[in-house]
């Protein structure tokens, strides 16, 4: 998926939690390969090009466009599995391959477990028995500082926005690159969710507050290009 994943087990080293982490990396791989939509033999890549269809499509993939869909209706349009017209789910998937390599861990006995794809984090458990995760966030407007922390127990946070890779988030409504917050931190139980809320609030920019305070269990922190950072 282009970026660097880690994975954290606090837990007492097992054969099973041994295998579960071989079974997680074997799962990101395969992500990889459904998913990636440089290259011309994936699943998506033969989706967009017409020579698949949903009905022959691995029950992931099918899975994936249901999830992005729901997206849409969710981020009120700010997003889109369909970029500039063409099929491309990323925006969606590795939150969500994330959050299941971390279920994976889960189901073998790994209950205190980061899993980390480019600084997007499902987190289960603890860092240490009666110490709850704490995570950095970094300041969009100054390079190698932070911004603020975040502590907690079984959570996800995400964050999209521009420091790193410009302005590469588009406006799914207008076909511009959203420009109005510089950063978008979500905090919430599913990296799923988080991951597409973060690049919806991008989107969003000002409106994301009043959204995101609809959908509950899920936080935001902002940092606009005023700049600007407020928080819910």
């Amino acid at each position: 998926m282009g970026t660097v994943f880690s994975f954290d087990i606090r837990d007492r080293p097992t054969p099973a939690i041994a295998a579960a982490l071989r079974e997680a990396v074997v799962w990101l791989h395969h992500v990889d390969r459904l998913f990636l939509t440089y290259r011309p033999d994936s699943v998506i890549s033969r989706l967009a090009r017409g020579t698949m269809t949903a009905g022959r499509a691995p029950e992931a993939a099918v899975h994936v466009l249901d999830l992005c869909a729901e997206a849409a209706t969710r981020t009120r349009g700010c997003f889109t599995a369909y970029p500039a017209g063409r099929l491309d789910p990323s925006g969606l998937v590795k939150g969500w391959a994330i959050e299941e390599a971390s279920r994976i861990l889960r189901a073998a006995g790994a209950a205190n477990t980061c899993v980390n794809g480019g600084g997007d984090l499902q987190l289960s458990g603890e860092a240490a028995p009666g110490t709850p995760w704490r995570i950095g966030i970094a300041d969009p407007r100054r390079p190698g500082r932070l911004l603020t922390t975040v502590t907690g127990r079984d959570l996800a946070v995400a964050t999209s926005g521009t420091a790193e890779r410009d302005c590469h988030i588009i406006d799914p409504r207008t076909g511009v690159p959203a420009t109005a917050a510089l950063s978008a931190t979500i905090t919430g139980p599913r990296l799923t969710w988080a991951d597409v809320y973060a690049t919806a609030a991008v989107v969003l920019g000002p409106e994301a507050r009043r959204w995101i305070a609809g959908i509950p269990g899920y936080a935001l922190l902002t940092v606009s290009a005023s700049p600007r950072q407020r928080a819910t």
